[in-house]
């Protein structure tokens, strides 16, 4: 056996560490996103994910994978539950079919005139204790909750007032935000995010509630919606970044204290990216003659909330989570002036 030097041994030592360090992560996740790999929010939410590596050491990596790659929106809280996957950051309202408190919390329609408003109930004002109290007999803990700005409505024709709803064709996932769209005279249409481009294209839908206008603008919305109402009046759905209970239950308190700093980091960063994302994106659309965007008038948003309103105290009263969620949305707003 050849004779190995001082030197030798050291760089022998620093390659063996490198090969074994590359795959030392106690912990390898996947979870599933609820946006199309192309979406800017998808981007953000996969350097997030991506992060985590590096601010574990190396100990935790998570491969975040875009909607629909292991199974569908609707699907991902039994697939976390069950170990398929294991986690999520995705919209809850999607699982408003096993119980309405999701859509409650998923997306208080027309609650939120800011995001950081939200985040705030989130944080301060019990929606993750209540988020938790629902989930966790699901199998799944929140680690945390993030948003988006307030989402666009790209539409094929011109919407002025709330009147211009009456009979439109809207895409509107199942939940709260269907029925309200319902209640002031739209045709909801049930389709997953993923089929927004071609329900738009091909006709089947007339607009869509259907993210922010810059995420809208990269798919390719307004080369058939090119209608987009901005800023957003309606919807600004939670983000549940989810994982398996055991897993979660499993982790070192450090590891836990990580996780749940770094998502609560990624929520700011999201909003503020995708906000900045959204002024460059309006500036471009302004300027192309074929593409209208239209600021819903103060009055129709007024409007709007009446309507949600009504549809929040209806919701209250399917089960006694709905009347937890209600009373600690309106609670909150309340003390604040803004209900």
């Amino acid at each position: 056996m050849p004779h190995l030097t001082p030197k030798l041994l050291l760089g022998a030592s620093a390659l063996l560490l490198s090969v074994t360090g590359a795959h030392a992560a106690e912990y390898e996740w996947t979870f599933q996103a609820s946006e199309t790999a192309g979406e800017p929010s998808f981007k953000v939410k996969q350097e997030w994910a991506e992060r985590i590596g590096t601010m574990t050491d190396g100990r935790v990596q998570i491969e975040l994978l875009p909607i629909n790659a292991v199974v569908g929106p609707t699907e991902t809280l039994q697939a976390v539950s069950s170990g398929i996957l294991q986690g999520h950051m995705t919209d809850p309202s999607y699982f408003s079919g096993q119980d309405p408190a999701f859509g409650m919390l998923g997306n208080l329609v027309g609650a939120w005139s800011d995001p950081y408003d939200f985040l705030e109930f989130m944080k301060q004002g019990g929606g993750e204790e209540l988020y938790n109290e629902l989930a966790e007999p699901y199998g799944t803990h929140l680690i945390g909750a993030a948003t988006f700005p307030l989402e666009s409505v790209p539409s094929t024709v011109p919407i002025e007032s709330l009147e211009d709803f009456e009979g439109l064709k809207l895409r509107a996932p199942q939940g709260m935000v269907y029925n309200i769209f319902e209640r002031i005279g739209a045709t909801p249409v049930n389709l997953p995010g993923s089929e927004v481009y071609t329900g738009l294209e091909k006709g089947v839908i007339d607009a869509a509630d259907s993210t922010v206008l810059s995420n809208n603008d990269a798919q390719g919305l307004h080369a058939f919606a090119p209608y987009p109402l901005y800023p957003g009046f309606h919807s600004m759905p939670m983000i549940a970044v989810s994982i398996n209970k055991e897993t979660w239950d499993s982790l070192p308190a450090e590891l836990q204290t990580t996780l749940e700093t770094a998502f609560d980091a990624m929520a700011y960063d999201l909003i503020a990216r995708l906000k900045e994302q959204d002024i460059e994106t309006l500036a471009k659309l302004r300027e192309d003659p074929e593409v209208h965007p239209f600021n819903l008038p103060a009055e129709e948003r007024k409007k709007f909330r009446q309507a949600a309103e009504k549809e929040w105290k209806e919701w209250a009263g399917r089960n006694e989570m709905t009347q937890k969620v209600y009373d600690a949305a309106t609670g909150f707003l309340e003390a604040r002036g803004q209900l």
